[in-house]
């Protein structure tokens, strides 16, 4: 048994040395003007609207970015499904727009972002606004 255990930590230990000599990655900067290649290869694997005011895109690595809507955007809040048109640019930038229920909404930005907040915070967000409107 003893024998056993040394023989796994010696298989281990070129692993934790493999490990330490990993290069340490840094947090990606956030709010930086962003894109996504080629965004209908399977590039987008989740979206969320901020209302009708943007909306928070998760790349396929779960990286996420938001596209400020250059205008509002109806039923972006109710939709189930979006388009992405980027005019054969083939990528999605603040030039590309998003399709929704048949209508274009440009964006003005699209930027590299934290992940949308929960529901709670959300509505807690909502809560204070109407409150700094009182």
């Amino acid at each position: 048994m003893k024998n056993l255990a040394l023989s796994l930590a010696a298989m281990l230990l070129p692993l934790s040395a493999a490990a330490a000599n990993e290069p340490v990655t840094e947090p990606r900067a956030l709010g930086v003007e962003s894109s996504i290649v080629f965004p209908s290869d399977g590039t987008i694997r989740n979206w969320q609207a901020d209302r009708d005011r943007g909306i928070w895109i998760e790349g396929r690595r779960g990286e996420w970015y938001y596209g400020s809507f250059a205008g509002i955007c109806r039923d972006v809040d109710f939709a189930h499904a979006i388009g992405v048109e980027t005019r054969g640019a083939g990528r999605l930038d603040k030039f590309a727009s998003i399709i929704v229920r048949g209508e274009r909404c440009q964006l003005s930005s699209f930027v590299t972002s934290a992940p949308p907040p929960s529901k709670a915070e959300r509505k807690a967000a909502r809560e204070a606004e109407k409150a700094a409107q009182n």
